[in-house]
């Protein structure tokens, strides 16, 4: 189908009546008939109004369908409970048990063989190209078996600057959100090579090509509803194709939406992590998206003091290696290459750009948790300390001319320094 698009300008936004006219043309119901469809959407980890796109999509449809079902793109972040999920579908349970009876809610389970199948195989030349030959070996394709119990795939997600993949959407909701752990690792490791700062915002980059090379191994029909959420979670822009239009049409304008310039660096930045983000494994977006704009020297202090694990998934790796520069892993690789890649890329995207030479580590910016997480595991973790109870929030407020920048709600915007420092134009020389 050719891509359908809404937008709204700034002040404005894409209304419920827009939403559903799009959708009625997109899906027309006489289409469906008998057909089962199974929705991706993301957890509760980004903003979106997936409640609108559920409902309207339930509502164009799920009287024809014969399976209309919910799976959740963990990746490789914590199931979701029933109650969740219909939070993140914002309904009710009298709702659920009503209106939406018929829905299955899945949560996927990447570590779960018998819930994956293998569909194919990036061999070394595959990889070698798409790493532009940073990485050359075999990695098995393997996804949630359940996609193909269906006849579409329907994509619900939003588009935003991401540090591994350049812009999230369109099949990142297939790899990682619903795939197994060897692609899955390899992608994230190649995007902790690259680094956050010559990734993130920019969109064709290497593991974007990687995602759309595995996505087409994909061969149930799929659809794509991309999303461009403002932080009031109102949209800025639906697109509705295949994955790859979809997603392309709506980077193009998350790249308006989310990215914010400034024209000098900050020496102490204040990102606050909100309760959506529930370790530092999530929280750490609120690094990534102010990297950019930390000076040479400077302090960026995670401020979530909800947060009381590094991760709940990968906690116990993370204890053992802590966070570090991408150069402490690249040169140390024999001590370090059995961990799972996909955790070290989330060490050295939280850590920053640094160095290793003659076993001395020197990362850029310090990097400081003021979080649930005791000093004690923060100095084991490699991680600067700052009980929460001593930052006053309002204190770091309007005093960006000092070099104090404030983030209240961090994780989704980008800030980047225009035009990019000299550090930032050197750093992928892995």
């Amino acid at each position: 189908m050719n891509l359908l698009a809404a937008t709204a300008p700034k002040g404005s936004a894409v209304s419920p009546a827009a939403v559903a006219a799009l959708v009625a043309q997109a899906c027309p119901a006489e289409s469906y008939r008998g057909k089962k469809v199974l929705l991706i959407v993301p957890d509760g980890t980004r903003t979106a109004p997936v409640g609108l796109m559920f409902q309207t999509l339930h509502r164009q449809l799920g009287a024809v369908t014969g399976a209309f079902d919910i799976l959740i793109a963990l990746g490789t972040h914590q199931p979701m409970s029933e109650a969740a999920i219909c939070g993140r579908l914002e309904i009710s349970e009298t709702e659920r048990a009503g209106t939406y009876r018929g829905v299955r809610f899945f949560n996927h389970e990447w570590d779960n063989p018998a819930a994956l199948r293998t569909i194919g195989t990036l061999t070394k030349a595959d990889t070698r190209e798409l790493s532009e030959g940073r990485m050359e070996l075999d990695v098995p394709v393997a996804i949630n078996q359940r996609l193909f119990d269906y006849d579409q795939i329907i994509i619900i997600g939003p588009v935003f600057p991401h540090e591994v993949v350049g812009f999230s959407g369109g099949n990142k909701y297939l790899f990682p959100g619903v795939a197994g752990p060897e692609i899955l690792n390899f992608f994230h490791w190649l995007g902790g090579c690259v680094t956050n700062p010559m990734t993130i915002g920019n969109k064709w980059t290497p593991v974007r090509r990687v995602v759309d090379r595995v996505g087409a191994m994909v061969t149930v029909e799929k659809l794509c509803l991309a999303l461009v959420v403002r932080p009031d979670k109102s949209l800025a822009g639906l697109f509705i194709g295949s994955p790859e239009a979809a997603w392309d049409a709506a980077a193009d304008v998350s790249r308006g939406e989310h990215i914010v310039f400034r024209d000098r660096p900050f020496h102490t930045v204040l990102s606050c992590a909100p309760t959506m983000y529930e370790d530092i494994w999530t929280a750490g977006k609120a690094m990534y998206k102010l990297e950019p704009v930390v000076a040479d020297g400077g302090e960026l202090i995670i401020y979530a003091p909800h947060v009381t694990a590094v991760s709940v998934t990968h906690g116990k790796t993370m204890l053992a290696i802590g966070y570090h520069c991408r150069d402490y892993f690249l040169k140390q690789w024999d001590q370090f290459k059995h961990h799972p890649w996909g955790v070290l890329a989330h060490s050295t995207h939280v850590r920053g750009i640094g160095t290793f030479e003659n076993g001395v580590e020197k990362c850029r910016i310090k990097v400081t948790l003021a979080s649930g997480i005791s000093r004690e595991v923060c100095e084991r973790i490699n991680m600067g300390y700052r009980d929460p109870q001593s930052i006053d929030i309002e204190s770091y407020a309007n005093r960006e001319a000092e070099g104090v920048l404030l983030v209240r709600k961090a994780g989704e915007l980008l800030f980047k320094l225009s035009p990019p420092p000299a550090w930032q134009r050197g750093v992928d020389k892995a």
